[in-house]
């Protein structure tokens, strides 16, 4: 390599990008290369250590100096910026990740990043150089975990270090390149006042749901994909009273529970041999050996679903969870599907009065066509009519759209006039609560 200027001098302003990027890329190798050998040992993935961001960058300047490219001083000091977010964070998209008001990043292809801000899609002008730049991305991720992503394990999920959820898949399943899809987790702990600021909930059904849960009636929390179902499970719950043993359960832990008493359990997948996975439904059934009075589980997708209904049934009462489903009576039904998948031989209708027993309230948030999120309805599971094999579910607070209004949809929630039933009612008495004090009244 020769000196900058001279390798630009007399070239067309194409031709001085090209020899720029080609210079670029040399020096990129090169840090590369001999800073694995400084840095071995060391975990500079998500390092927020001044003291060691500042060795790193010596070094990479140090071998900046000792290269034959003779680099204009911003030239270097944009590569070393650029090589330490390569190094310690996620490199070009590092800005969103730190960019509050974005809450998902997917990158489809290397010339294909969008974002999710304000539950609207934004596609972004970053742009990777090929394939294997977001191929490496991939693999540092997956490496943090201890996990591989290659041709034997084209599927991965993994947690970043501030917690946030990632989902990786390769090519040839991905078709269009590495696909990368970050779920940012946000250290703000927000309440129940905030989803009311948000338009999500109105006062009056929050305060029925601080009683509900006060009440200890099992909850579960449906919604699609990316609603807000763990926001809202984390608000939820607490309004758990603080005298009260609570085990959490989570795939990846982003429940932040204020309560004094709480204790975290985290799945784990296998490793890269196949084994010692730790599954959700391992940790249902240990956590029922740790007296816990609440179990609540941020995610139900398999056979645990039984566990946790049957842990309802037998003196865990305001247990909850979330569960993937577009309405009261879909929830029902994706519960049912899932206590299949424990692999007893159950007849649907003993599936169906399980269920009718175990969970009495189902809280429905979505995602509306605006980006809002709503809590769409709040329902009684009512009762199992073994005649049609039905669960019944019955709203208590319905949302209701009104109109439209500078492209935000507008609604209130309203109460239904929905009288529940004597086990619902029971359950707010035994705890000194009205149920109609809640429901009825003016805002």
């Amino acid at each position: 390599m020769s000196d900058f200027y001279n390798k630009l001098s007399g070239k067309k302003s194409e031709e001085q990008d090209t020899e720029r990027i080609k210079m670029k890329d040399y020096l990129r190798n090169k840090i590369s290369t001999e800073l694995a050998v400084k840095t071995a040992g060391m975990d500079l993935f998500g390092t927020t250590d001044k003291e060691v961001i500042r060795k790193v960058a010596r070094w990479i300047n140090e071998i900046i100096e000792k290269s034959e490219v003779n680099l204009p001083i911003y030239e270097q000091r944009k590569l070393t910026e650029e090589m330490l977010l390569d190094i310690t964070s996620l490199g070009k998209i590092h800005n969103f990740m730190i960019d509050l008001s974005i809450s998902e990043i997917m990158v489809n292809a290397p010339d294909e990043v969008w974002i999710e801000r304000g539950g609207k899609l934004e596609l972004t002008n970053v742009k990777f150089r090929d394939n294997e730049e977001v191929m490496d991305l991939a693999r540092k991720i997956a490496g943090h975990v201890n996990r591989r992503v290659d041709n034997s394990s084209p599927i991965v999920d993994a947690r970043l270090p501030d917690g946030s959820r990632v989902h990786i898949v390769i090519p040839p399943i991905a078709m269009k390149g590495v696909t990368i899809t970050i779920r940012k987790f946000f250290q703000e702990k927000l309440g129940i006042q905030d989803l009311i600021k948000f338009g999500t909930i109105s006062p009056k059904a929050a305060r029925f749901l601080e009683a509900a849960v006060k009440s200890r009636t099992n909850v579960v929390v449906s919604g699609g994909t990316g609603s807000g179902k763990t926001t809202t499970l984390n608000i939820v719950s607490n309004f758990v009273p603080d005298d009260e043993r609570i085990v959490t359960i989570e795939d990846s832990a982003e429940l932040q529970l204020a309560n004094p008493h709480v204790v975290k359990l985290e799945a784990r997948p296998a490793n890269q041999e196949g084994t010692g996975e730790v599954s959700i439904r391992h940790l249902v059934k240990a956590s029922l050996r740790m007296r816990p009075e609440r179990v609540i589980i941020g995610e139900i997708r398999d056979g645990a679903a039984f566990d946790l209904l049957q842990a309802m049934n037998t003196g865990h009462d305001g247990s909850a969870c979330t569960v993937h489903s577009n309405n009261p009576d879909a929830c029902v039904s994706r519960l049912a599907n899932l206590v299949l998948q424990a692999g007893f031989e159950l007849p649907d209708k003993a599936i169906k009065e399980i269920i009718a027993s175990a969970v009495d309230i189902v809280i429905q948030i979505t995602r509306l066509k605006d980006g809002s999120r709503k809590i769409t309805h709040i329902a009684e599971v009512s009762s199992f009519d073994p005649e049609t094999g039905k669960v019944h579910t019955n709203n208590i607070f319905e949302w209701k759209q009104t109109g439209i209004k500078d492209g935000k949809l507008v609604g209130k929630m309203i109460y239904t006039g929905y009288t529940p039933t004597e086990d619902l009612l029971d359950k707010f008495e035994k705890h000194g609560l009205d149920f109609f004090s809640y429901v009825e009244g003016e805002e």
